[in-house]
């Protein structure tokens, strides 16, 4: 057989077997995420809390839902084990039932906005029915002033940010006028999975596995023996640096950059902050930075005036960011994220000179050599002990993620959406803040892991006073 055929049947086998077999497996960094949940304090579960101006048309809402849930097949599927060493794979729920996904209650309290928070707080806190699709969604009527609230509760092997985002649009509207944009998809056919499935599909994978590595060696062996030949010293310095870059990514943290805030815990905190987004930019760009910069700017700030308030001294700590990786060829939906660590000047009063150190090293980390190779790397974490990788995430000081959200005032079933918030979990960390954009604000979801930060109270005002520090560059 000639090359040029061996490289089409290579290609054409890799085809076949991501798009009929291998799509229905959890992407490697999925399923670390999914598989690291044997420790409680690293579950991956994603809160978002939408404030509305009055109470929507429960059927209208009842009814996007049911056309999400049959556009997206995760949003009726399942997490099954498979026989290792397959990772677990996606499985339609033979007993969905949106009933149980989708909620109607009155708030418990007064209808303030901290009650929905403790509402959110709980949900965050609880861990799914993995018998069944991984999302909730609760909405709360009779809150103060004749508002209502919609909490979505997901796990992040569903979706990251930016696909939540997506997947958000197919529920909002423009207008305060429900129409029903498309007619309802048929139901997927849903058949009981027999006991051989999971050997049958471990056999698959094993296979797409050998089809993958065959397409890699006749596409990629020519080109390095070319390099190796031709510019050995270039192949050989560009080699050492994606190993360094792989590592960077990977290391272990031994101990937590914060003094103080060590211990982990089951127990949250939700709070929010409201910043405008004009005066963010403006501050970030005056400083030579990004809107991202600015906001981990305003965090580190946070932490600064939190440890001084106990007295203690601080220098650098462990930040964790996502790092998008969607490009507009992936479908909406599931993960496209990768999580990198980096080290923030948290002890730098001056919040101009944060800003631009945090500026030089996120750009550093966006340009690793690391990020093509994510998901071969999370395949590799998911083969290694629990208790490690467990150890290793619960030294990381904090994580922040910035989502940009919906850039016009949308509706919900007729209701007008007047603030979102998101809260990403603290995978091991002291506190997640996730900065959510919706329209020109900066809506930022404080998650707090109250065995770290005990005093949240205390906490909220110095991270307040740490954006304060930040917006005041835009005066």
């Amino acid at each position: 057989m000639s090359a040029n055929n061996l490289v089409t049947l290579a290609v054409a086998t890799r085809k076949f077997l991501l798009e009929t077999i291998m799509s229905e497996f959890m992407r490697n960094s999925d399923a670390f995420t999914w598989a690291m949940e044997s420790d409680p304090r690293l579950r991956s579960t994603v809160v978002t809390v939408v404030l509305l101006d009055r109470s929507p048309e429960w059927d209208a809402v009842r009814a996007r839902f049911d056309l999400l849930s049959r556009k997206l097949p995760m949003f009726r599927q399942r997490v099954v084990p498979s026989p290792p060493p397959a990772p677990p794979r996606w499985e339609y729920d033979p007993d969905f039932d949106l009933g149980y996904h989708l909620r109607r209650t009155a708030t418990p309290g007064a209808g303030t906005l901290d009650d929905v928070l403790e509402m959110a707080r709980v949900a965050q806190m609880q861990d799914f029915d993995r018998a069944r699709a991984l999302w909730e969604t609760t909405l709360i009527d009779g809150l103060e002033n004749g508002g209502a609230a919609v909490i979505c509760k997901f796990h992040h092997a569903l979706t990251d940010g930016v696909g939540g985002i997506q997947i958000a649009m197919h529920l909002f509207d423009l207008s305060e006028d429900y129409r029903q944009r498309e007619p309802l998809p048929a139901k997927p056919e849903v058949s009981r999975a027999s006991p051989l499935r999971g050997y049958r599909a471990t056999w698959r994978y094993g296979t797409g596995l050998l089809g993958n590595a065959l397409t890699g060696a006749v596409k990629w062996a020519p080109r390095v023996m070319y390099d190796s030949v031709r510019r050995p010293l270039a192949a050989a310095g560009t080699a050492m640096a994606t190993a360094t870059s792989i590592y960077r990514t990977v290391r272990p943290i031994s101990r937590t950059g914060s003094p103080m805030a060590r211990d982990r815990g089951l127990i949250r905190r939700l709070g929010v902050h409201r910043v405008p987004m004009p005066q963010l930019r403006e501050a970030a760009h005056r400083c030579g930075g990004a809107l991202n910069d600015a906001f981990v700017a305003g965090i580190a700030g946070g932490l600064r005036l939190y440890h001084e308030k106990h007295g203690v001294a601080v220098g650098d700590l462990h930040l964790t960011m996502p790092i998008n990786l969607r490009t507009k060829a992936d479908e909406m939906g599931g993960n496209r994220i990768t999580l990198m660590r980096f080290d923030v000047p948290v002890g730098e009063a001056d919040p101009a000179a944060r800003i631009a150190v945090i500026h030089r090293r996120t750009r550093a980390v966006r340009d690793e050599k690391s990020l093509p190779y994510t998901q071969l790397i999370a395949g590799v974490l998911n083969l290694m002990p629990r208790w490690y990788i467990g150890s290793v995430l619960r030294h990381v000081d904090f994580v922040a993620s910035d989502v940009p959200g919906v850039p016009v005032p949308v509706f919900l079933g007729g209701a007008a959406v007047t603030e979102q918030y998101a809260f990403g979990p603290t995978i091991g960390s002291a506190v997640n803040v996730t900065l959510l954009t919706y329209v020109d604000t900066c809506a930022l979801g404080i998650d707090v892991d109250t065995a770290a930060i005990p005093d949240f109270d205390v906490f909220y005002d110095a991270l307040v006073a740490g954006f304060d520090e930040v917006l005041a560059l835009a005066s």
